[in-house]
């Protein structure tokens, strides 16, 4: 993926770096306080503005449908309908048809595990009678753990409707268990191809649109659930959003080798599915992440800092006031998109100030 980077680092470090290209300006002292007139004016001037400095690191990204996830076939088959890409599925209706007989999707939080018949009795029962009474199946059924004659009358009823053998047991393989409606993301397995238990059939998402992005492995802080972002979708549109977590490598879309080098992050916009509506999917959006802001201080070119040779050392500003010049010390902060914070009892809003050559 593509990374396009805007930020510097923080610390007396950068600073010293950034100003490699600067002047050493030595007073009587080797610091601040030297002064000339003519021949020791800069080559060039800025303007000490008071600004919003961010710090901000801006990748490429995909969008996507957050939780992906796989469903694998819990018995083997042959694969007579296909799951169709791109679809959202609801409960009740089928994901894909194996052995010419429809893999329902239900709701609940356990997943199917075992054959369930009248005298069970668990959750997992809790669960079924709970779908089959929400899709009008079983007028005399008593949601409960209990898996009776009534449970199984409205299995009957059920599976007469999806032209199963009315056995009223439910079978591995005939249900899957979402905690949801999902959206098919994936139809890993084609029409006529043959799966086994475990064998991925289709990966499922989850219908909340998210931005998927990758950071490098240094960028960890920007990861953390909270952080927020600003996203330019396919379109040009530009929507806020915020880090809901990590992803492994294996979940993203086009994960593997690449993605296993970096850090996949998940991001929700503001306003949900309509922040997406109309967008291209499979267009790139870019996701600007911001990890810190200074808001309102004063900020000069980094290369109008410049490094005082003595023993004080330090940093500082040659301040231009008509023919003369006079270097002043500041204390130097936030770095970002080029320009350096600045605070100090001689810096103020509009003075003029040097700027080495480039």
């Amino acid at each position: 993926m593509r990374r396009r980077t805007a930020f510097l680092t923080l610390g007396a470090a950068a600073v010293a770096a950034a100003v490699t290209g600067g002047v050493l300006l030595p007073g009587d002292d080797g610091g601040a306080g030297a002064s000339g007139r003519d021949g020791g004016l800069p080559p060039a001037t800025a303007t000490v503005v008071r600004t919003d400095l961010v710090l901000s690191k801006t990748v490429d990204g995909e969008l996507d449908f957050a939780q992906r996830r796989p469903v694998r076939s819990a018995v083997e088959g042959t694969v007579t309908v296909a799951a169709s890409e791109g679809r959202t599925v609801t409960m009740g209706q089928t994901l894909y048809e194996l052995n010419d007989k429809p893999v329902t999707l239900l709701y609940g939080p356990v997943p199917m595990f075992r054959e369930m018949k009248k005298g069970d009795r668990g959750s997992d029962v809790l669960q079924l009678e709970r779908n089959l009474r929400d899709l009008g199946f079983g007028a005399k059924l008593y949601v409960d753990p209990w898996y009776d004659k009534d449970t199984e009358a409205a299995v009957k009823e059920w599976q007469k409707t999806l032209n199963r053998d009315t056995t009223g047991r439910v079978g591995m393989g005939d249900v899957v268990f979402q905690p949801d409606r999902v959206k098919v993301a994936d139809a890993d397995a084609a029409l006529a191809d043959r799966v086994g238990p475990s064998d991925t059939v289709l990966t499922v998402a989850s219908t909340k649109p998210v931005v998927r992005a990758q950071l490098d492995q240094t960028d960890g802080a920007l990861a953390s659930g909270g952080t927020k972002v600003e996203v330019t979708l396919p379109s040009g549109r530009t929507v806020a959003g915020k880090v809901v977590g990590t992803v492994r490598p294996q979940d993203a879309a086009g994960g593997g080798e690449a993605a296993a080098e970096g850090i996949t992050v998940e991001v929700v916009l503001d306003g949900g599915a309509g922040a997406v509506s109309g967008e291209d999917a499979e267009a790139p959006a870019s996701v600007k992440f911001v990890s810190e802001a200074r808001r309102g201080v004063l900020a000069v070119p980094v290369e109008a800092v410049v490094a005082l040779r003595g023993e004080k050392g330090g940093y500082g500003l040659q301040i231009v006031r008509g023919t003369t010049s006079k270097t002043v010390r500041v204390e130097a902060g936030m770095t970002a998109d080029g320009q350096i914070e600045v605070s100090g009892p001689d810096v103020r809003e509009g003075l003029k100030v040097g700027v080495a050559k480039s």
